[in-house]
């Protein structure tokens, strides 16, 4: 397994997999790697094969936090990180540094962004203004020195995946990506970088998020009934939790991600939930 941590070492070892017809697979992460993450890894590998290259890229993209988020407390641990990357068969990790990723010299400061303008307004971008724009730069960028084949992304992330795939859409970039399955602990919980700030009491109740999924389920079962009345419904069950404080509860057109008046079964769910200062995202097709 290599290491890269050069911007410009990277996009040469990529133009000559390129040149040499090389199949890519590529896992975009902030590191902290769980066994989410790995799956995706292993997603990548099924579709590149074995004559493939596999490549992780491990950054802490400081443009999709806020000025109030945790990115100087987000959870690192490289060592560990490259432990069960080469345990997991990835053939290179690329990890940048930050002003690679974003250079300011003589010519003045980074001042380029990619801008993703319908599909990240609501949720996670109306609760996270900049977030959206952080996400759309850095994985354009990482687009343009990896030069993937295939991406693979978690659908905990929905509407990342969505304004993501609506980039590569839109700036006609070569790569297919690929949205691969929540990856959840025994309880339910979907497995997160964060998870680790969670006290035990919070941990437990935490669970909270995939237990109103499938009440929102159950809800829809036979037939569609009001938005409005199933958050407030969602709303109360997870006030029940001490810990959790409500961000954002959303049910909405899969396609458009735009609200749904009505739920039913094909509409999307999402919700984001603090618990102290942690604040965790789930979704769910009902």
């Amino acid at each position: 397994m290599r290491i890269v941590t050069s911007v410009a070492a990277m996009q040469r070892l990529a133009k000559r997999w390129q040149h040499q017809q090389v199949r890519v697979g590529f896992v975009p992460t902030m590191g902290y790697l769980h066994a989410g993450h790995l799956s995706l890894v292993r997603e990548a590998r099924r579709i590149v094969g074995p004559r493939g290259q596999v490549v992780v890229s491990i950054y802490v993209n400081p443009t999709q936090f806020g000025p109030k988020e945790d990115l100087s407390r987000y959870p690192r641990d490289f060592a560990r990180d490259q432990k069960l990357c080469r345990a997991e068969g990835v053939d290179v990790i690329f990890a940048p540094k930050d002003d690679e990723m974003y250079p300011s010299d003589h010519d003045g400061a980074f001042s380029t962004y990619v801008v993703e303008q319908t599909l990240s307004q609501g949720m996670e971008g109306a609760s996270r203004p900049t977030h959206f724009r952080g996400v759309t730069t850095v994985v354009a960028k990482l687009f343009n020195l990896v030069l993937p084949e295939v991406a693979v992304f978690g659908a905990k992330d929905v509407q990342q995946a969505a304004v993501i795939q609506r980039m590569v859409r839109d700036l006609n970039i070569p790569v297919k990506v690929v949205v691969a399955a929540t990856h959840r602990e025994p309880d339910g919980l979907a497995m997160s970088s964060r998870n680790k700030y969670l006290s035990p009491t919070e941990r437990e109740q935490a669970t909270v998020l995939s237990q109103a999924l499938q009440l929102a389920k159950k809800s829809v079962k036979t037939k569609a009934v009001s938005s409005a009345r199933l958050k407030t419904q969602l709303e109360q069950f997870i006030a029940s939790r001490p810990a959790a404080r409500l961000d954002y509860i959303e049910l909405f057109d899969p396609h458009t991600l735009q609200p749904a008046a009505k739920a039913a079964s094909g509409t999307h769910l999402a919700l984001a939930v603090f618990f102290g200062k942690t604040r965790l995202i789930d979704n769910a097709a009902l």
